[in-house]
Parts: C-alpha cells; structure tokens; sequence
C-alpha cells in the first residue's frame, strides 16, 4: 500500500466510518499528510511503528510553524488519531493514541446577540440581497439557526424531502447523532416563502437552499451575506451565523430551559458540551438566587 492508499483510507474512514464534518476531514486528513511527509513515512506499517518520541519531535516541529494553541491540540489529536487507524491497519495488537499531552486550551464563547438584533440580521440579509429568492434564501437559513438551534451545516443539508416543514423537524447532526426540533412559525414561514419563489426546483434528493447556479448553498455564502448585513447595522464581528445558534442556546436557557433539555435541542453528546457554550447573563442569574433564595424572601 503506498502512501497515497493510506492517505485515501484514512480520509473515507474519516468521512464515511466516523461521518465526520467535511471541515474535520480535511483537517485531520492533512494532518496525516504532513506527518507521513515530513518524517518520510511511506505506509501503514511505518506509522504504526512510530515512537512517542518521533511524534512528538514532529508536533514540536509543527509548533515552531507558528501554530497557536488550539491548531497544535487539534494536530494532535488528528496524529493521534491517525497513528491508532495505521496501528489497527497494520494488524498492530496496542490500537490505542499515543499519549502526550496537549497544550492546555482555554475555551471561549461567541458573543449572542439580542431577540432583536437576530431578527434585525435576518431581515437585513434579505434586504440587502439583489435577488428577491436569495434574500429569501438566506433569510431562512439565519432563522433555523436562530429559531431552532441549528448547526450552519445542518440547515445546509437539509433536502426537499424535508419540506413541508411541520410543527417539528428531524435533525441529522454531528456523528450522525438524531434529534428532533421545534419549528416556530416565523422559520416555517419564511421556508415556505423561499420554496415558493425559489427558481430551482426541490425534488427529494435535491439540496433544500441551493447556490445562484443551482449547486448547493455554501456556508461562505452565508457567512459573507451576514457580515454586510451586520455592518450595516453596526453590529460587531462577532454576529456570525454561529453566533445564532448561540443565541438560541442563551436566550432558551436565560428564560429557564433546564440544562438536560437544552442539551438535546442542540444535539450536544454531553452535558459538558452544553454547559461550556451557553452562559446565562448576570442579571437572569440575579433574579434566579433571588427567587430561589430562603434568605432572600424574607
């Protein structure tokens, strides 16, 4: 097997075994590449045969690249990765990553912005568009990651075997993970208004929100739509797409949505996850010791 086989195997093991993002998969697949070039790895066998020391050499390599922090852990992780598959490939008994310790990671949070203010995106996004069904388009798309949680990937998946969207909808989320999520009027409506005025036509198997030219709808396009959408409300940076479902998640759980419940809307596969991406603003958390509080009641 040369290394262009293993290279191949790795990437469809990435993308069809694990099912991962397509963004995961390019990255851990170069990650792959670059250790099997850089230290002249040509096979599966010579992977599997690699030292901690060896690999950490190459790591400490890809640092002194320039690597911040959470690019360096993300390398590793991938390297670690790949080094089990070629283990396991190999017909190696220990399948198991090598262990080394990543460089400590400080997570952080997109800022959400307010009901207002994520309607406001919406809407401004479908003014600004230069064509009625794009503005309609895009509009639809901000609105099902703010209206109901979603990933800027899973609105993007959907298909007209989705439509017509009901009271609820069926999520295929990351690892293929299911869940199921509310759909609020106001998000129902404005599909609706895009399928209607949609030139494309949205059989079963065709892409729900589609490219001028007919192709599925990239998430760069979103993503440039509202960032002059947003400067021309003089919002910040920060008032991404994502940024939406994180508003989602902010406002849900500053109105009192328990954590177990929130989890499961955002198709998180730990509760962990949940509790590092939503925060609840000082004055919600306030009012609630306030409420809860014996002492406070006196």
């Amino acid at each position: 097997m040369t290394k262009a086989d293993c290279l191949e195997a790795w990437n469809n093991h990435l993308s069809q075994a694990q099912r991962r993002s397509p963004h995961t998969v390019r990255a851990y697949s170069r990650a792959a590449e670059r250790l099997m070039t850089r230290l002249d790895l040509e096979d599966f066998d010579a992977v599997a045969l690699l030292s901690t020391t060896s690999i950490r050499s190459h790591l400490a390599s890809r640092r002194s690249d320039g690597l911040t922090n959470s690019s360096a852990a993300r390398e590793l992780s991938a390297v670690k990765s790949f080094v089990s598959f070629a283990r396991a490939q190999a017909g190696h008994d220990v399948t198991q990553p090598p262990r080394l310790r990543g460089p400590r990671i400080k997570k952080g949070l997109p800022r959400p912005v307010s009901p207002d203010d994520a309607e406001g995106l919406a809407d401004t996004v479908e003014e600004m568009a230069s064509v009625d069904w794009v503005g309609a388009r895009d509009r639809a798309v901000l609105l099902l990651l703010y209206g109901a949680g979603l990933r800027i990937a899973e609105a993007l998946s959907l298909t007209g075997a989705d439509l017509p969207l009901g009271d609820r909808l069926n999520v295929t989320g990351k690892g293929g993970k299911q869940r199921v999520v509310p759909i609020l009027p106001i998000v129902r409506d404005a599909v609706d208004h895009y399928c209607q005025i949609t030139p494309w036509p949205l059989g079963p198997e065709d892409p729900l929100f589609r490219g001028v030219k007919g192709g599925a709808l990239s998430q760069g396009m979103i993503q440039k739509a509202t960032a002059r959408a947003r400067r021309a409300m003089g919002l910040p940076d920060t008032a991404t797409p994502h940024a939406l479902r994180h508003s989602f998640a902010t406002h849900l759980l500053g109105a009192g949505t328990d954590l177990r419940s929130l989890q499961e809307l955002l198709g998180h596969a730990s509760l962990g996850s949940t509790q590092i991406y939503t925060k609840v603003d000082a004055a919600s958390l306030l009012d609630t010791y306030r409420n809860a509080h014996p002492r406070d009641r006196d």
